[in-house]
């Protein structure tokens, strides 16, 4: 291992089931626009999501091709939209539990889980580690690291409540996939990236996602 190697302290971005891959997308560009290196993990059934919602397989042997035409697009499914380097991104497979993550000596600054769907809510907060995204997070939670978790799912159970309630306790900061309207989007990638805004908020991140409330009523009309 070299010295780079040696200081690389990555955010580690888990992506989940759930409806809502262009929010991870966002979350991922603005990442690495900030000079954050990331550990990838993508779910199983995130890969159908993905497929479903972009046209976009996600393949071990091609990650890197396919990651980056994944993160290329915007909100409203249009490819080449945005430039991304991928560089500093490593993948892990959802099913490599001997992975990095999947121990508290390997060095991360935390975990965001975005989308996080409620299967995966229920198997972090119970403590399962079914797979390599649910024991990174048990290991964020358990060497008191920040993890956020973006869940996308609505109407709520009690049951799923009373799981984000748990990872409330334990230390998780819970980021409903909710986005607002005060900061004057125009465009669904607006909307989308108030979302991702708001998880990287949560996780202390700097970006320029969202037009943030002064204290100006009417602020989110000015500019249109």
């Amino acid at each position: 291992m070299n010295a780079g190697e040696s200081r690389r302290e990555p955010w580690i971005v888990g992506v989940s089931g759930a409806s809502g891959t262009p929010y991870a997308a966002a979350v991922l560009r603005a990442l690495l626009g900030a000079g954050e290196a990331v550990d990838l993990v993508v779910s199983r059934a995130s890969r159908l999501t993905l497929l479903d919602e972009t046209g976009i397989s996600f393949r071990d042997a091609h990650w890197q091709d396919d990651l980056r035409e994944w993160l290329a697009r915007g909100a409203d499914g249009k490819p080449g939209t945005f430039d991304v380097d991928v560089s500093r991104v490593r993948y892990w497979g959802a099913g490599d539990l001997a992975a990095g993550p999947s121990s508290g000596s390997y060095p991360a600054k935390g975990m965001l889980i975005v989308p996080a769907s409620t299967a995966c809510v229920a198997g972090v907060a119970l403590g399962l580690s079914k797979d390599l995204l649910q024991r990174a997070a048990s290991v964020t939670l358990k060497e008191r690291r920040t993890l956020v978790v973006a869940v996308r799912e609505t109407p709520l159970n009690g049951q799923t409540l009373r799981h984000l309630v748990a990872l409330d306790d334990a230390g998780a900061s819970v980021v409903p996939a909710s986005p607002a309207f005060y900061a004057g989007a125009t465009h669904i990638q607006d909307l989308v990236d108030f979302v991702a805004g708001r998880v990287l908020d949560a996780a202390g991140v700097g970006h320029g996602l969202y037009r943030r409330w002064r204290g100006e009523l009417g602020g989110g009309t000015a500019g249109r």
